[in-house]
């Protein structure tokens, strides 16, 4: 810093600012700042952000203002970070008005503010919920449900797969297993001791191994010589192989308790993220990256219920949401309106249990619908008929009987599927149009699915089907597609699943307060 610098500091004298507190002399009435205040008002945030005061120190910052100043942050940008909130604080006459003219809060204030409401996010969501739905009579009986894969705030390469890890588990048991006898005839056995060889050896186990092992032969662990070069005993050597493979083990069972049963990947830099195919461009090129399957039920264009689950298949998701649908409001909806991906034989049936009416494509929906050859087609087993006497018929005339009954893996309901085969596939005039195969051709029938699937069909095939699948894709895939796009949520910023869930909620909080605005702006619009 030179003298002129330092003399213009000197000198310098700052200008006051004074700027008055009636906002509606600077911010245009349609602004969504009073938007937003019209719906806070109605909700108590202070039980969401109870905190005990700091008797030492400075005064805090009021939680309720500064939690008002996060969620109209989330309404007016989508997702806003804790350093764009802070200069807003500083700079938005809207922010210093919502926080009294007190200085603003600097950012770390904020992300403390944050971590204090991640457990009661979804009572705010339904609070705000609670209040425009009553306001909009919005109608939850139709839940429009639908999913996308969101980027983990996770390093591309850095996988740890289940499988590799137990197929590495079970080499390092055949190596111990080795070991323990070459250890039994070059050192035990000589003083009348035997280790009990496994097949599956668990972490105590081989501790309790190396302990005995140092007891039998007097090692001391400091005496060892380490580093390459260097002359070991047998005894040593053996020691340090009987500790690596214990290091090993540790961190394969490690892995696989990490990814669970229902996993089978994981990421280094967020164990909670699941490497899924996502899509990264617009012509769906995907690739595979640590992600999170993000869920959402919508009702007239509002985000009812959210979640997020760490692994891909939708199917797994639907009772989850349906369930916490089901705690926030009281009720089942009569109409969940989904996509292929979360139409199964699981879905379907639990669908009939709460009440609620199947509008769930299943996975050849839409080649049934679009292509008759295919849904015509006489060789395809569901269109096979069925005699006066049960009897299965192929389009050729032969019988196909009943060889055995095959169980459905993951199945809650006990589902099967039942195969037959034919009597003779010789000498049949359709062979080659039915069967192609080595032998007599068999089916697998499910025949309470194929009644579901009929059911399904008729369903979407009726008008009231094309107006649900319509509404399903304008509302659900809309509300993604706003929420990624013109809100910019293309990646999570957080990590872990609890943390996702609680930017997820937020994010939703805020498309919900965004769109009664501008359907409040435009019915003002209408009655001009």
């Amino acid at each position: 810093m030179n003298k002129n610098t330092k003399s213009i500091e000197k000198d310098f004298t700052p200008i006051q600012l004074r700027i008055p507190v009636e906002i509606e002399k600077m911010v245009n009435i349609t602004d969504e700042v009073y938007t937003f205040n019209e719906v806070i008002d109605h909700i108590d945030l202070r039980k969401y952000c109870v905190k005990e005061e700091n008797i030492k120190g400075r005064p805090q910052y009021d939680r309720e203002k500064l939690l008002k100043v996060i969620i109209f942050a989330y309404m007016e940008d989508g997702y806003a970070s804790v350093r764009e909130i802070e200069k807003k604080c500083q700079t938005d006459i809207r922010y210093i008005w919502m926080l009294d003219g007190q200085k603003g809060p600097t950012f770390m204030t904020i992300e403390n503010c944050m971590n204090e409401i991640k457990e009661g996010i979804t009572g705010i969501l339904n609070e705000i919920n609670g209040y425009i739905f009553k306001k909009e009579k919005v109608d939850t009986s139709h839940l429009y449900i639908d999913g996308t894969k969101i980027e983990a705030n996770a390093n591309k390469y850095t996988w740890v797969w289940k499988r590799s890890c137990t197929r590495s588990r079970d080499k390092v048991f055949r190596y111990v297993e080795e070991l323990i006898k070459e250890i039994n005839l070059n050192i035990l056995n000589q003083q009348g001791l035997q280790i009990e060889t496994r097949e599956i050896y668990t972490i105590e186990y081989l501790e309790e191994i190396v302990e005995n092992y140092v007891k039998a032969t007097g090692i001391e662990e400091q005496n060892i010589v380490r580093g390459k070069g260097h002359h070991r005993t047998i005894e040593e050597r053996y020691y340090l192989k009987l500790l690596e493979y214990i290091s090993k083990l540790k961190r394969y069972s490690e892995s696989i308790e990490i990814c669970g049963e229902s996993r089978n990947s994981y990421s280094k830099t967020d164990k909670d993220a699941t490497f899924m195919r996502v899509k990264s461009d617009y012509m769906g090129n995907d690739q595979l990256l640590p992600a999170y399957n993000m869920q959402i039920g919508v009702c007239d264009e509002y985000v009812a219920v959210v979640d997020a689950k760490q692994y891909a298949s939708d199917m797994e998701c639907f009772v989850p949401l349906i369930e916490k649908f089901k705690e926030t409001y009281g009720k089942y909806p009569k109409y969940p309106v989904a996509d292929a991906g979360y139409g199964s034989y699981n879905n379907y049936l639990y669908c009939e249990e709460k009440g609620m009416e199947k509008y769930m494509k299943y996975t050849m929906y839409n080649k049934e619908s679009t292509d008759p050859k295919y849904r015509d087609n006489a060789f395809r087993s569901v269109n096979f008929e069925t005699d006066s006497q049960g009897k299965i018929k192929c389009p050729g005339g032969k019988t196909f009987n009943f060889s055995h009954t095959k169980h459905i893996r993951g199945n809650e309901y006990g589902r099967t599927e039942e195969i037959y085969e034919c009597e003779n596939c010789e000498g049949c005039k359709y062979r080659e149009k039915c069967f192609n195969g080595k032998g007599n051709r068999k089916i697998s029938l499910n025949r309470e699915l194929s009644k579901i699937h009929k059911e399904v069909y008729d369903n979407m095939q009726s008008a009231n089907g094309y107006l649900l699948c319509m509404n399903r894709s304008i509302q659900a895939e809309g509300v993604f597609g706003n929420i990624k796009w013109n809100r910019q949520y293309k990646r999570a910023y957080r990590r872990s699943l609890k943390s996702i869930i609680f930017e997820f909620t937020l994010i939703s909080c805020g498309f919900n307060l965004y769109k009664y605005h501008n359907k409040r702006i435009q019915q003002l619009q209408k009655a001009a």
